[in-house]
C-alpha cells in the first residue's frame, strides 16, 4: 500500500510540475530543461502558486496541514504563494452533503431531521479533517445556534498511510544525512502522528474546546465556544456557533473598529498565558482557526476555533521554558547556555563560553527592533546551525510549541508589524516567574499540601515525643554516644520543623487569605 501511496504522490508532483518549481533553482539550469522535455506531454498553464495548492488538495490532510503552515510565513514565503495557500484554511473541497447527513444519522442513529430544528446541508467551512456545517437545536434542546462539525469519511486509512510514508523517508534520513540522528525525525513523525490520530476523534476534540473554554472562564481577550456534549461522537461534534470576522481580514477589522496592535498585544498575552500558566496550548492557531468578535460585549476579543490538536507541558518543561524566554529577554546568554546542558539538551563536556558566544551572535541582531524588521524564519536557521555544531538535540514534544510560536509570529506580523514580541512578552513572563518561585508561589504550594498536612500533622507531635522518650544505652561507645547525640539534635530540629509546619499550616487555612 504504501508503494501504490508513494506513486500516487509521484504522479500527483508531476501532474503539477512540482519538480519544475523545484529544480528552477538548481544553477546551470539543465536539469529544469531535462524535467520540461521528459514530461513535454504536461500542459502547466496554472500559475505555479495554484498548482502548488492543487497538489497539496490532492495530496490529501497532511500535506493540506503543510500548506497551512507555509502560508502564514510571508516572511519566508513569495507572496503569490502565500496568498494561495491561505486558501487550504478553510476552502479545502468539502465532501458531498448526502455523505455528511449519513454521518449524522450513523452517529444518532436517526436523520438529521430528527435532531435538529433546522440543519443547512452546504458546508459553511470545510478543513483538512472535517467540514462544518450551521443548524439550530430542537426547542426541547434549547433552541440554540450551533456548528455541527462532521468527521470526513475514511480519513483513518489516509492518514496511515501518509504517516507510514513519512516514517519511512525519516528513517532513511537518519541514515543517509550526518544530521538525521541527532534530529531524530522518527520521533518527530511519531509525535506529530500522535497530534493527527487525536483529531480523528471528535469527542476529544470537544474535551479540549471544554478545558479551553474552563481556562479561560470571565476572559475579556479570548472566547471558547461552548459544547453540546449530549449531542458529540467521535465522528460529530456539536458546539455553540461564533460569530465574528475572521482575523485575515484585516480591512473588516479596521472597518468593525477593531485596535489592531491591541489585538496583536492581546494574541501574545493569549499564548503566554496558555503555555505558562495551564500547560495547556492551542497548537494549530493558523488564521482560518481564529475570528474576532464585534457584538457589543465582547468587542475586539478573539474568537477561537478548531481543538484538534493541543499541546501539553509539564511543570519541568514549564519552568525550563520560562528561565530560557526571560534570558534570552534580559540577553544572558550564559544563562541559555547552562539551562540547555542542565536539561541534558547540549553535551555536558559543553564548553559554555563558546556556546554561550554563539547564541550572543545569532540573537543579539532580534532585540530593540520592531516585528516587521524580524525574520524568526532566519534566526531558527542560525540557531539550527549553531545546535548542529554544539550537538544539540531537538525535542520532539516541544515540535508543537515551536510550531504554535510560529504561527502567533505570522498573525502578529499581520496585524501590526512594528510590534515588538519581546517586550510585550517580558512583564508577564517575569510575574509568572515571581508566581512560581517567589513567596506567593511558596504560599500557594503550603495551601495545595494543606489537606495532606491536616493528616499528617496530629499524629507529628506524638511521633515526636515518642522519639525524644526512646531510651538511650546506660553505656554506649563513645562512636555510639556520638551518634546518639546526633539523633537527639535530628530529634529535636525534627520537633521545631513540625511546629512550623504547623504554623504555616494555620497560616495558609485561616490566614488573610481564607476572609
Amino acid at each position: 500500500m504504501r508503494l501504490f501511496r508513494l506513486i500516487r504522490i509521484l504522479s500527483v508532483s508531476i501532474r503539477y510540475g512540482l519538480d519544475e518549481m523545484i529544480l528552477e533553482h538548481e544553477p546551470s539550469g539543465r536539469l529544469a530543461a531535462l524535467s520540461r522535455t521528459f514530461f513535454f506531454w504536461r500542459q502547466l498553464s496554472a500559475p505555479r502558486a495554484v498548482r502548488l495548492r492543487l497538489a497539496l488538495e490532492a495530496l490529501g490532510p497532511i500535506f493540506v496541514k503543510f500548506g497551512q503552515v507555509l502560508s502564514t510565513r510571508r516572511d519566508l514565503m513569495p507572496t503569490d504563494i502565500a496568498d494561495e495557500l491561505a486558501k487550504l484554511q478553510d476552502r479545502v473541497p468539502p465532501f458531498p452533503s448526502e455523505l455528511a447527513l449519513a454521518e449524522i444519522e450513523r452517529a444518532y442513529g436517526r436523520p438529521a431531521a430528527a435532531v435538529f430544528a433546522e440543519f443547512d446541508p452546504a458546508p459553511v467551512a470545510s478543513a483538512s479533517i472535517a467540514q462544518v456545517h450551521f443548524a439550530k437545536l430542537r426547542p426541547d434542546d434549547g433552541g440554540h445556534e450551533v456548528a455541527v462539525k462532521i468527521l470526513r469519511p475514511a480519513m483513518r486509512s489516509v492518514i496511515r498511510h501518509d504517516l507510514g510514508l513519512l516514517d519511512t523517508f525519516a528513517a532513511l534520513l537518519e541514515k543517509v544525512w550526518s544530521d538525521g540522528r541527532r534530529l531524530r525525525p522518527r520521533e518527530v513523525v511519531a509525535e506529530f502522528a500522535k497530534y493527527l490520530y487525536d483529531e480523528l476523534d471528535l469527542m476529544r476534540e470537544a474535551a479540549n474546546c471544554s478545558q479551553l473554554r474552563r481556562n479561560f472562564t470571565g476572559s475579556k481577550i479570548l472566547q471558547v465556544p461552548e459544547v453540546y456534549w449530549d449531542l458529540c461522537t467521535p465522528t460529530v461534534m456539536v458546539m455553540e456557533r461564533m460569530r465574528g470576522i475572521p482575523i485575515s481580514q484585516t480591512d473588516a477589522l479596521i472597518e468593525a473598529g477593531i485596535d489592531l496592535p491591541a489585538l496583536s498585544r492581546a494574541g501574545v498575552e493569549i499564548f503566554f498565558t496558555q503555555v505558562f500558566r495551564d500547560g495547556f496550548f492551542h497548537a494549530d492557531m493558523h488564521p482560518g482557526n481564529i475570528f474576532v468578535a464585534t457584538d457589543a460585549a465582547h468587542h475586539g476579543s478573539y474568537i477561537a476555533l478548531d481543538f484538534g490538536i493541543v499541546g501539553t507541558l509539564t511543570d519541568v518543561d514549564k519552568n525550563y521554558l520560562a528561565q530560557n524566554f526571560l534570558a534570552f529577554f534580559r540577553r544572558d546568554y550564559k544563562r541559555v547556555a547552562l539551562a540547555h546542558v542542565e536539561a541534558g539538551w547540549a553535551p555536558a563536556d559543553t564548553r559554555i563560553d563558546e556556546f554561550e558566544a554563539a547564541i550572543r551572535a545569532v540573537c543579539e541582531p532580534v532585540f530593540d527592533r520592531p516585528l516587521k524588521d524580524i525574520s524568526f524564519g532566519k534566526v531558527l536557521l542560525r540557531l539550527f546551525q549553531t545546535s548542529r555544531r554544539f550537538n544539540v538535540e531537538i525535542q520532539p514534544q516541544l515540535v508543537m510549541l515551536q510550531k504554535t510560536l510560529l504561527n502567533i509570529e505570522g498573525l502578529g506580523r499581520q496585524l501590526d508589524p512594528n510590534l515588538d514580541l519581546w517586550k510585550t512578552a517580558k512583564p508577564f513572563l517575569e510575574t509568572w516567574m515571581h508566581e512560581q518561585i517567589g513567596w506567593r508561589a511558596f504560599v500557594d504550594g503550603v495551601k495545595r499540601e494543606a489537606p495532606y498536612w491536616a493528616k499528617a500533622l496530629p499524629a507529628l507531635p506524638r511521633l515526636v515525643h515518642q522519639s525524644l522518650e526512646r531510651p538511650q544505652h546506660a553505656d554506649p561507645s563513645p562512636l555510639l554516644a556520638d551518634i546518639a547525640a546526633s539523633q537527639r539534635r535530628q530529634n529535636t530540629l525534627l520537633g521545631v520543623i513540625a511546629l512550623l509546619l504547623a504554623a504555616l499550616l494555620v497560616l495558609a487555612l485561616w490566614g488573610p487569605h481564607a476572609y
